[in-house]
């Protein structure tokens, strides 16, 4: 029996420029399997913590992305006008679909899915010795050598250039779905390992749905990002050292420093780098630190958490 996927991508109204290329992607990938793919979406039209330009270009945001999911896969997606991060829709990505289908993934608006993304998970859910797993696909040069074991074999003796955005293997590096396909496209054998200590970012990551039926998810506590080391040290904490594959020829894309991440928000720079625009907000540099500093602090007794409305006190 083939196995059934679910893939889930939270679209903020500001990334319309962005979203096409995941779509386009996502759907090849569909396409390329002969089984079951569950895709969702939600939008997020909210305005607390950024503003739009005009509430018009809001509504045009909100209907480019809907029409553009619904051109590829009609009516999968929902509309929130509430906050709702991506720690809050992963949280609720998991819970919601981990008893309808044997595999999740996380999905992501800058993200590009190697086509072979669902045939090769296919054969990995086959063949796996314990139900409950995770996985991850090769990606770019990363910032420093912990991360070596996850970049793909073409890109890992390749230097890391602080801010490159020019050569290809590198974080800043904006990549095409032409480009992503020309090293998928050469691999004829799947090169598979597995990596211990557990090792990964949330774009793309691959979670067997027992893991999540095994009380694994992302803390309240963490309530904006540094979701992904969350849920690594959840699953570390209940489940110990499961399995992480990682497949080391299948590049999947990661576009984090993408020119046209964040469009028509009021008072920033629409030519501007991405990290500039995003902590040019005193929100988000005071959300990022009490996300990180409740991540890393999940199983201290002594710590409390802290929340919006803390930071909305701290500003």
């Amino acid at each position: 029996m083939k196995t059934k996927f679910a893939i889930g991508c939270l679209v903020q109204w500001y990334e319309v420029e962005l979203i096409s290329e995941y779509i386009e992607t996502l759907k090849e990938a569909v396409d390329h399997y002969d089984g079951e793919v569950v895709v969702n979406f939600v939008i997020c039209a909210n305005q607390n913590l950024e503003k739009c330009t005009t509430d018009d270009k809001l509504f045009d945001c909100i209907k480019t992305i809907s029409d553009k999911i619904d051109d590829n896969f009609e009516k999968l997606w929902n509309l929130t006008h509430t906050i709702h991060t991506i720690a809050d829709y992963r949280r609720e990505f998991n819970d919601k679909f981990c008893e309808e289908v044997d595999v999740l993934v996380w999905g992501e608006s800058d993200m590009l899915v190697p086509k072979q993304m669902f045939t090769s998970l296919d054969n990995l859910h086959q063949n796996v010795d314990t139900p409950k797993y995770i996985a991850t696909f090769a990606t770019c040069k990363m910032w420093d050598a912990s991360w070596k074991q996850l970049e793909h074999v073409e890109f890992t003796d390749k230097p890391f250039i602080e801010g490159d955005s020019k050569n290809w293997w590198n974080i800043p590096y904006t990549m095409t779905k032409d480009e992503m396909n020309s090293f998928n496209d050469k691999v004829d054998v799947l090169d598979v390992s597995t990596i211990s200590p557990h090792k990964f970012n949330g774009c793309g990551l691959v979670i067997s749905s027992e893991v999540i039926k095994a009380g694994v998810n992302i803390p309240r506590s963490v309530f904006f990002i540094h979701e992904d080391t969350a849920f690594m040290k959840v699953v570390q904490t209940l489940l110990g050292n499961i399995p992480q594959y990682h497949f080391k020829n299948i590049l999947l894309v990661h576009n984090r420093k993408h020119p046209k991440k964040r469009m028509y928000v009021l008072g920033e720079d629409s030519d501007g780098y991405i990290d500039d625009n995003r902590k040019s907000n005193d929100w988000y540099n005071v959300a990022n630190k009490f996300c990180e500093q409740n991540a890393y602090n999940l199983f201290n007794p002594n710590y409390k958490s802290h929340n919006w409305k803390d930071v909305w006190n701290t500003l």
